[in-house]
């Protein structure tokens, strides 16, 4: 085989290569490792607080974020003239993937499945205390090749507006790209 042919072949199977781990669905998914579980957050607001308060949260980790340390994070926390969390895509520069959507279940411990779509990433989401929220976090590259979201749920605590803060329930599916919102080891 002349060596522009051979070269010519070698492309077409790492392309081959790239599209078919880019083509993994979530049925490919490995077993859940990780247990979901209910955490109670407390975020200050972007403005009105010290520097060095948290005021974004990011779903992989998951973890609470400093903004001043870091930008790279799913939502953010502030009061204008009410209270909103503001997804990353509302800031100039930040990812644009990951979103917020306001649930209907009658309760958090309803919401036991995420829906895949629905998922505001470029607007602020105005909440009160007692709402619930949806969460889909940036995409990133699971152990099975696919580049999936994280899914989660949030039910607001407590609004303190002279604290300028938030106190919330969340859980956070850890398993790549698992739909399931109920505490326990996810099986979707």
């Amino acid at each position: 085989m002349p060596s522009r042919c051979r070269f010519t072949a070698c492309i077409i199977a790492a392309a081959g290569l790239v599209l078919s781990a880019a083509c993994k669905s979530p049925q490919d998914l490995p077993n859940a490792q990780i247990p979901n579980t209910v955490d109670t957050v407390t975020l200050y607001a972007l403005s009105g607080t010290p520097v060095g308060t948290p005021s974004a949260y990011a779903l992989i980790g998951p973890e609470i974020v400093y903004t001043d340390q870091r930008v790279k994070f799913d939502f953010a926390f502030n009061i204008d003239s009410q209270s909103v969390l503001l997804p990353s895509g509302v800031f100039p520069g930040l990812q644009k993937n990951s979103g917020l959507q306001k649930a209907t279940a009658p309760s958090f411990a309803a919401l036991t499945e995420a829906p895949t779509g629905g998922y505001v990433g470029d607007r602020p989401l105005a909440i009160d205390v007692g709402t619930l929220v949806l969460l889909r976090s940036a995409t990133q590259i699971c152990p099975n090749g696919a580049s999936l979201s994280l899914y989660g749920k949030l039910h607001v605590l407590a609004i303190d507006l002279s604290a300028r803060t938030v106190q919330f329930e969340i859980v956070v599916d850890q398993n790549c790209g698992y739909l399931s919102l109920a505490p326990g080891l996810p099986t979707q």
